[in-house]
């Protein structure tokens, strides 16, 4: 389960972020690097996955809708999401769930 987050017992809140990238690369992968071992050191921070497949997805698992908050609010990020808008995502949507429920198998 090495690319899966290992998750507490839920309830706990996932920030699911997915989103189209436009031709621009400046910058983006040392930003996205950056993001990754921020978000890490975050108070409430559970884990994170990612994908790609046409689309790039990353979901972020949170203790609490505050941690969500705190996170959004960090200068850092607030960086990211400004050029994520202007320069790198010809559009995304960023959802953010309740986990009542989780279920799963691994060797």
């Amino acid at each position: 389960m090495e690319n899966i987050a290992d998750t507490p017992k839920p309830p706990y809140y996932a920030v699911i972020f997915t989103a189209d990238r436009t031709n621009v690369t400046d910058g983006y992968d040392e930003m996205a690097r950056q993001m990754v071992e921020m978000v890490q050191t975050q108070p409430g921070f559970l884990g994170l996955e990612t994908a790609e497949s046409g689309v790039g997805i990353l979901v972020s698992y949170w203790d609490s809708l505050e941690s969500i908050r705190q996170w959004q609010q960090h200068g850092r990020h607030q960086e990211a999401r400004v050029r994520g808008r202007t320069e790198w995502y010809s559009a995304y949507k960023t959802r953010i769930c309740k986990v009542e429920r989780e279920y799963g198998h691994h060797h």
